[in-house]
């Protein structure tokens, strides 16, 4: 029989349970730092999402639309019998002493061969959205099981399945028959994942950002009950809890775990035991020939009791023989809840409907399309993998940063009129909780314009419906707590201003905007510019028909450039930074005409006109060809005067007023944006030649001898101006993709791809992947974890 767990060789790998001997840790005491063992996340975009790590223990549980819980669950496990050997496959044994009973797998490398030598037990490998656990030196059985969920570009149904496939395939090597028995037990979490504080209290956490607090339900069972299912096909046990609840309620659902009938193996099931006791009517059995009571008992929990569920599949593999046996894992709740009463049905429900009670047949869908799912996969990911101008590292980094769309505290919601494949919103990271940000995926949304038009498309339609809202609320703005200086009172959103975000999960998402108070976003000079850059993006790459899209955008365009031109206050065509951090690098402060917002407002000119043409000849829209003169009056008058203040004869300075002279790493983002949709040159591109020459020597090169990638801003020698600065300083994953890009984009590939491996390198050596962050430091510390930006790493694809 063919192996179809054939394992490509661009993966992630790690020997299993193997820890870090020096992981990064987090910069900030109250940044989130869960520790190195992260594994690539299972689950459909806006599903929920659970984690599994390279110990093999299911430890990340993004169920609750939004909200973050990294947490081992023991009762969570696969385990294997073979030849009278039994062990639960992680490599970490409960901490509270539950399970007493079982017998946990040897983590590497505390594994000796017959000869005496330490071996490793096995290695994990990661090429999302497919993982591989390959079991070496502990049984006499080759076992390697295979993770995914169905994901693939531009599928807009399966992708946002809540659904984990586990294909198992065991070979015999030996000359003896063996027998093998896989079992998985499953915790009854049902009702555990929805905030018990429906109204919490938003506070300044003490690096200025808004914070409040979650409270999920964790461990709460009472009234929680199990089940079995069983058709002609498969069999599984559904773990759902006994509710009045007419229609259900975030939290409210069920979870399944089932496998596939087959004449060549013998199914055993327990539907009811102790997750929290010391396990023996579990192992006590299977422990000894891989089989089960096949006990059924649908008694609801009390409070004290929280239940678990099993199924094993055994069978007999003789010489030779191989034998692919699948798992599957599926959970329905069909509602995320934002603040109290605020409810929205994710996008899955338009395939499987509401209620909640469908993991059965999500289940059951899976295991009779599993195989297709795997083909859909494979030949998305195949075009890429054979390039053989693409490094390996590259293919291997290229798909793993996509971990994010689904383990980002994705939502996607259900269809409507309004928007046929639903919303969709991604956080700027699990520190700063908020969707969308819209400088952050100026670079971040490369992955998904390229892989989902559609969903890329209904971000910017999001936005563009913003752009006119107010929110006269006021608050007090987070960066000024951390100078210790008084803090004006802010509004939170101007009618015209482009939001910095489209909201956060305790508010509502998508109507509630500029959640962030760290700075207020309303002066920001780069927001408008990178709606008006995307927008016109979006519609080039998703191939330049689509003009109900700019009509749709076009009031929007008009609006935000209007505002953002009111900050040219002395009237020489480019609005100038107002000396607090008003930008992207929001610790950062920039005075008067800078490289970095003054291009993007070039290149958002430029962008513009481009619109005006559109809409002028195919819509014939008056007002497209007036606002076009407007928009090129000010562009004309604007770029000579960019050249006149900022060019230095060898690169841009960092604004026109703070005679600094760093090298900013992304002063000519508008140059790259420029060059990206076709629009004429913002610089000339010797001078734009030459300034990125600048930038990799001093900012990377020179940075700490290019060990970590280009820092944001150094002085040409790679010293920091200010020793104590926090930006500058810093190396942001995103900005150096980007950068890498433009780099490519320039004609200087070795050096893009360089620079690219640099900062792969610090990621995945060091225990960052799955939650690469927006920042690394030389001192081996990093900032903001599972963050946007970095799938900037597709336009590095884009421009390759």
């Amino acid at each position: 029989m063919k192996n179809h767990s054939q394992i490509p060789p661009y993966t992630w790998k790690r020997p299993i349970g193997l820890g870090w001997e020096k992981p990064y840790t987090v910069r900030y005491p109250s940044n989130l730092d869960d520790g190195p063992f992260h594994g690539m996340p299972l689950g459909g975009f806006g599903a929920g999402c659970i984690g599994r790590s390279s110990r093999g223990d299911f430890n990340l549980w993004h169920i609750d639309g939004g909200e973050h819980i990294f947490k081992n669950v023991p009762a969570c496990q696969f385990s294997i019998f073979a030849s009278g050997q039994a062990y639960a496959l992680s490599t970490q044994p409960p901490e509270d002493a539950t399970l007493q009973s079982w017998e946990w797998y040897p983590p590497t490398p505390f594994c000796i061969d017959p000869d005496g030598l330490w071996v490793k037990s096995g290695t994990y490998h990661a090429l999302y959205p497919r993982s591989w656990f390959v079991y070496e030196n502990v049984f006499p059985v080759n076992l390697i099981c295979e993770q995914f969920s169905p994901i693939w570009a531009n599928n807009y149904q399966e992708t946002s399945y809540p659904v984990a496939v586990f294909l198992w395939n065991a070979h015999n090597p030996t000359n003896q028959p063996i027998t093998v028995s896989i079992m998985l037990t499953w915790e009854n979490m049902t009702g555990w994942f929805t905030n018990a504080a429906k109204s919490p209290e938003v506070k300044i956490r003490d690096d200025g950002s808004p914070v409040y607090e979650y409270q999920p339900r964790w461990g709460e069972s009472k009234n929680n009950y199990n089940w079995l299912a069983e058709d002609d096909k498969y069999l599984g046990c559904v773990l759902g809890r006994v509710t009045n609840n007419e229609n259900p309620q975030e939290g409210d659902g069920t979870w399944c775990i089932a496998t596939a009938k087959n004449p060549q193996v013998e199914l055993f099931y327990h539907s009811r035991f102790n997750a929290v006791g010391h396990g023996a009517e579990i192992w006590q059995s299977f422990s000894t020939n891989g089989s089960l009571f096949n006990y059924r008992d649908e008694t609801p929990a009390d409070e004290n009791t929280r239940l678990g569920a099993a199924v094993a599949v055994r069978f007999t593999l003789q010489p030779g023989e191989t034998l692919e046996v699948p798992f599957v894992l599926s959970w329905d709740f069909p509602v995320t809840e934002f603040a109290e009463g605020v409810n929205y049905y994710r996008r899955y429900t338009d395939f499987f409907g509401c209620s909640g009670d469908n993991a059965w047949q999500i289940a059951t869908t899976a295991l009779k399309e599993y195989h297709n799912w795997r083909s859909h996969i494979q030949n998305w990911q195949e075009p890429i993998l054979n390039r053989s101008d693409l490094p390996d590292w590259l293919k291997m980094s290229l798909f793993n940063e996509l971990y994010d769309l689904t383990s980002g505290g994705t939502l996607w919601s259900a269809a409507t009129e309004k928007d046929p494949f639903g919303q969709f919103a991604v956080l700027e990271c699990l520190d700063y909780r908020w969707y969308e940000s819209l400088d952050v995926r100026l670079y971040g949304s490369f992955g998904l314009l390229m892989l989902y038009p559609e969903l890329e498309k209904a971000v910017i339609r999001a936005f563009a419906r913003a752009i006119p809202q107010s929110d006269d609320r006021t608050r007090i703005i987070g960066y000024y707590l951390t100078i210790n200086a008084e803090s004006p009172q802010a509004i939170r959103k101007v009618a015209g201003a482009t939001p910095h975000d489209l909201g956060a999960p305790n508010e509502h998402v998508w109507e509630k905007t500029n959640y962030t108070a760290y700075q207020d976003c309303n002066l920001w000079k780069d927001l408008g510019c990178d709606f008006v850059l995307q927008v016109y993006r979006d519609f080039l790459f998703t191939g330049a028909n689509d003009i109900e899209f700019l009509a749709e955008c076009w009031d929007a365009i008009v609006q935000t450039l209007d505002y953002v031109k009111k900050f040219d206050i002395d009237g020489d065509g480019i609005p100038e930074n107002s000396g607090a951090p008003d930008q992207t690098f929001d610790d950062w402060r920039l005075n008067g005409v800078s490289a970095y917002c003054g291009g993007l407002w070039l290149a958002a000119l430029e962008a513009a006109i481009a619109i005006c043409d559109i809409l002028t000849n195919r819509r014939g829209a008056e007002d497209a060809e007036k606002r076009r003169l407007i928009y090129q009056t000010w562009l004309q008058q604007a770029k000579p005067i960019y050249q006149e203040k900022l060019w230095n004869g060898k690169y841009y300075r960092l604004d026109s007023e703070s005679g600094s002279d760093v090298v900013m790493a992304d002063q000519l983002c508008g140059q790259f944006y420029a060059r990206l949709l076709n629009l004429p040159d913002i610089v000339p591109s010797d001078r734009a030649l030459s300034a990125l020459t600048t930038i990799y020597d001093a900012c990377f090169l020179k940075f700490q001898d290019g060990k970590f990638g280009a820092a944001n801003g150094v002085l040409p020698d790679g010293f920091p101006e200010n020793p104590n600065s926090t930006h500058p300083q810093e190396v942001w994953t995103g900005i150096n993709f980007g950068l890498a890009a433009f780099l490519l984009q320039m004609g200087m590939k070795d050096e893009g791809m360089r620079l690219t491996q640099a900062v792969v390198k610090q990621i995945y050596d060091n225990g960052l992947q799955f939650r690469t962050p927006e920042a690394i430091t030389a001192a081996a510390t990093f900032r903001a974890s599972t963050y946007l930006r970095a799938m900037a790493i597709w336009a590095i694809y884009l421009c390759f």
